[in-house]
């Protein structure tokens, strides 16, 4: 593990102080190196408790909300999870600590070979990638426990909502304007989806397709 353990104390005080108090969810925070995941510019500031670019219009999550999605998820080592948008794999690596399965879906073919990358070098066995179109889900492996989805759609997706198990939850944020997104808490019932509002957050938009060659030279 690296990154001093002043650092990597002073981040899982700063959560717990804001509202966390998954024990679990700490453990995973405080246990994953989060310097790996940054370019080596930021490297310097990966334990701080912000987000940070690393590239492709991508960013790696401030910490606060990894920790605030991964909580509302509720999981543990039976669930099968669902992740939209590999980016980094940061969020991933947190995911599977905590549960039986995590399958991700990236857009971005460098990002995404990456974040193999890390996965392997982490030792990481329980986690499987898709280059994709994450708006479309995972058919294939559906049904899904647990959906976190990393980017803002405009509104609840009916095709991810379809791939969740009855009873099962998705955190997703929401909002057309990055300055007005909300993140929600889905759970999933015989006749339709209950909602709850955790709060207001700040992600890159839900892009459907794959990308052109002019969002891969970014």
């Amino acid at each position: 593990m690296t990154g001093s353990a002043d650092d990597r104390a002073k981040l899982i005080a700063e959560l717990r102080r804001d509202g966390i108090a998954d024990e679990s969810v700490l453990k995973a925070i405080e246990e994953t190196p989060r310097e790996v995941f940054v370019p080596e510019t930021f490297a310097r500031n990966a334990w701080d408790n912000t987000a940070l670019p690393i590239g492709y219009h991508q960013t790696i999550s401030q910490p606060l909300v990894v920790a605030m999605m991964t909580e509302a998820l509720e999981l543990n080592d039976r669930k099968k999870v669902l992740e939209i948008g590999t980016g980094s794999g940061y969020q991933a690596v947190i995911l599977s600590k905590l549960c039986r399965r995590l399958y991700t879906i990236e857009r971005h073919k460098p990002l995404l070979a990456a974040a193999e990358a890390r996965f392997a070098r982490l030792g990481l066995h329980n986690i499987t990638t898709l280059l994709g179109d994450g708006s479309k889900g995972w058919p294939a492996q559906a049904p899904f426990e647990r959906i976190m989805v990393t980017a803002a759609a405009h509104d609840v997706p009916p095709v991810l909502v379809d791939q969740l198990a009855v009873g099962g939850i998705m955190v997703i944020p929401l909002g057309d304007h990055v300055s007005f997104q909300r993140l929600y808490k889905v759970t999933k019932t015989e006749s339709g989806f209950d909602t709850e509002d955790l709060g207001g957050v700040r992600f890159v938009p839900l892009v459907a397709g794959m990308p052109g060659a002019h969002e891969e030279d970014l």
